[in-house]
């Protein structure tokens, strides 16, 4: 499917990252969280993954996309984040995607830097469908760099899903309730209740392999785990 939407609105996220919400204009556009979509100008698109759920984008009638900006918060040539400006969009496209009806009735999403924009899709359907409980471990560089915190941290504190973080590379002051470095066994173990749990990992091919490997540990089969990484 190929649309040419308009720009409704450009939120902070982050230092390095703009959540743009795309109107759909009465248009309807089906996808599964987790998919993305092909999105920029005069025939050059890059590849955003959806950050809205599919019910979100039905019921507010755009799709939000998290989108990376240079030091002077642009985000390149094919794209120019102003309210009113259009783009193309094509898709929806990519098999990262959350079941229809999964069988397991826990989910676990583990997240690094920018791959929090399709576990977001994903963790808000999952929060509409049948669940015993919900996990996300959120890794970032910094403290600044972690999007959607607020609502993230608002969710765990109404009980709906537990939260994990995790910063890299960057020393927390000293009431930071996360942790540090690398995610390790100790940060996965408390989110995973159960062999049977459905995950989901997103983000640097590093970070994809140590949890595959950590979740293989817990028990988990990789028949339950579906990854999306990148160089």
């Amino acid at each position: 499917m190929l649309l040419t939407l308009s720009i409704r609105e450009v939120l902070p996220a982050t230092p390095r990252a703009r959540i743009v919400r795309l109107n759909l204009n009465g248009s309807a556009f089906p996808y599964r969280a987790g998919q993305a979509v092909m999105v920029g100008v005069n025939g050059r698109r890059r590849p955003y993954s959806i950050a809205s759920s599919p019910e979100e984008s039905e019921e507010g009638g755009f799709i939000e996309l998290l989108v990376g900006v240079d030091a002077q918060g642009e985000a390149g040539s094919h794209l120019e984040l102003r309210s009113g400006a259009l783009v193309g969009v094509e898709g929806p496209l990519g098999r990262f995607t959350f079941p229809d009806a999964p069988e397991e009735r826990r989910f676990l999403f583990i997240a690094g830097g920018t791959g929090i924009a399709p576990l977001r899709a994903m963790l808000r359907h999952a929060l509409r469908v049948p669940h015993e409980a919900i996990g996300l471990l959120y890794s970032a560089r910094t403290l600044s760099e972690f999007a959607y915190e607020r609502e993230l941290r608002d969710l765990a504190a109404a009980g709906l899903m537990e939260l994990k973080q995790l910063v890299t590379r960057e020393v927390a002051p000293g009431d930071w309730i996360g942790g540090h470095g690398r995610i390790g066994r100790g940060d996965l173990t408390p989110l995973v209740h159960h062999r049977e749990t459905l995950c989901f990992i997103c983000g640097p091919g590093a970070l994809v392999q140590d949890m595959l490997a950590t979740l293989a540990e817990l028990g988990v089969s990789r028949e339950r785990i579906r990854i999306e990484e990148w160089s």
